[in-house]
């Protein structure tokens, strides 16, 4: 048997050497965001996040699931403060799971992270209100605001084509 009949061949590698590729600080306040895969259209995107000490998200519902490697630093989830988790721990999060993210105001370092996400956050208030939705779409159109705002060098990250019709 032979290699199966490819439609789309790939002449290279879809690789980021992020020493390379700038790190966008304060995307949100005390959240430096380096991207590395955003799907808009199938709803997945991967990032490379540092967080600052003392950083507190808006809780949230995962609208899918999420696998998230802590690469330096401690943070923890507000429902689940006796499990910090640290340098080396990874996280799988299923899809409906609710959480808020800390990362405590004593770390000396910022904690580092690299995350998959799938769907969306819906983020919420202290009281449960709606506060809005955080997905790959809005990364893309934060961050692209973020660099024209800023006069910062573009980003690159690996981005998969939209949807078309096979035929014009």
């Amino acid at each position: 048997m032979g290699f199966p009949f490819l439609v789309n061949e790939h002449h290279e590698l879809l690789t980021l050497n992020n020493n390379d590729l700038p790190i966008y600080r304060d995307l949100l306040p005390g959240v430096h965001v380096q991207p590395q895969f955003l799907d808009v259209v199938n709803g997945v995107w991967a990032l490379r996040v540092q967080f600052e000490p003392g950083v507190v998200l808006p809780a949230h519902y995962h609208t899918g699931n999420v696998h998230f490697w802590t690469l330096s630093g401690k943070w923890y989830y507000k429902e689940y403060p006796d499990q910090p988790q640290t340098a080396g721990c990874y996280l799988y999060e299923p899809g409906s799971s609710i959480h808020q993210f800390i990362t405590p105001e004593t770390n000396t370092e910022l904690t580092e992270a690299l995350m998959i996400i799938q769907g969306a956050n819906i983020n919420f208030d202290d009281e449960g209100n709606y506060l809005g939705m955080l997905d790959a779409n809005f990364i893309v159109a934060t961050l692209e605001k973020h660099i024209a705002d800023s006069r910062l060098e573009p980003a690159k990250y690996i981005r998969p084509p939209q949807t078309d019709y096979s035929t014009k």
